[in-house]
């Protein structure tokens, strides 16, 4: 974490997009950019490109790892994947009118693509066996074989370089056009980043955390009850304390930075 206290020239907060008929808000918070989108202006948007889905863990990750901001950078949308960034962006006077999650966006993108042949999905990430538990059910449901291939890769499937160049071959010998990549921050954004450039035939990326487990209900999600308002995250906790306590424990610094970055004190790693 650098926050310099020095004067400096000011720094540019907001901007406007517009792509294929819709205009939408982008707003800085700390080293990272987020698009005001609906999951639907996602599907409508996202015929090709890399999705990332930001939450405060992500923005604890960006202060300390170069190659994941390079990947942040690089990737064609970011959707609000948090009530707490969406609430922050508000009091910080950056605000954006709309929130998707990735556990939203993926059930979403395959039922609109259910009957589109030229639509074909691989999953990559979760634990081995849950990645094809979710391959059987998203098919099952679909009434045909729209997702492809899937794998769930080892512990250190970021930086073995083999593991890395088998399941880069599987995916391109699946003809899939869409993958979606489940294996956390930040290694699903890092690994998207470096190996994009060989998926010729995949024209969709997402990295989307836990979603692949949702899919194959290997891991449930809060009821819409808790969902609406925002309280997803306190079910995580409390059905997996180990796994989500701690993460939401980082949340103190990303609510600290965004603090510094409301009264222009935050500067981002010198390595970025």
């Amino acid at each position: 974490m650098c926050v310099d206290m020095s004067t400096r020239p000011p720094v540019e907060n907001v901007k406007l997009r517009s792509e294929k008929g819709r205009s939408w808000r982008r707003a800085r918070i700390l080293n990272a950019w987020v698009d005001s989108l609906t999951v639907e202006d996602v599907l409508e948007l996202l015929d090709e490109g890399v999705l990332f889905t930001i939450n405060p863990e992500h923005l604890y990750q960006l202060q300390r790892s170069h190659e994941f901001a390079e990947a942040y950078a690089d990737a064609t949308y970011v959707s609000c994947d948090s009530r707490y960034i969406h609430l922050a962006l508000k009091l910080i006077g950056r605000g954006i009118e709309h929130r998707a999650s990735g556990s939203d966006i993926v059930p979403a993108y395959w039922r609109k693509h259910a009957d589109n042949p030229g639509v074909t999905i691989f999953l990559l990430g979760a634990k081995p066996g849950v990645a094809e538990q979710a391959r059987q059910r998203i098919n099952r449901l679909v009434g045909r074989e729209i997702v492809v291939g899937a794998h769930g890769p080892s512990f250190d499937f970021l930086d073995d370089e083999q593991e890395s160049a088998e399941a880069i071959d599987m995916i391109n010998l699946s003809g899939a056009t869409c993958l979606i990549v489940g294996l956390g921050a930040p290694k699903q954004e890092i690994w998207i980043y470096r190996n994009r450039g060989k998926l010729p035939r995949v024209k969709v990326l997402m990295g989307v955390g836990a979603t692949i487990d949702y899919e194959a209900q290997a891991v449930k999600r809060a009821p819409t009850w808790m969902r609406q308002p925002g309280f997803e995250w306190l079910y995580r906790v409390v059905t997996e304390p180990r796994r989500y306590a701690r993460r939401y424990a980082k949340n103190t610094e990303f609510l600290w930075l965004a603090l510094l970055d409301r009264f222009g004190l935050y500067k981002p790693p010198r390595s970025h």
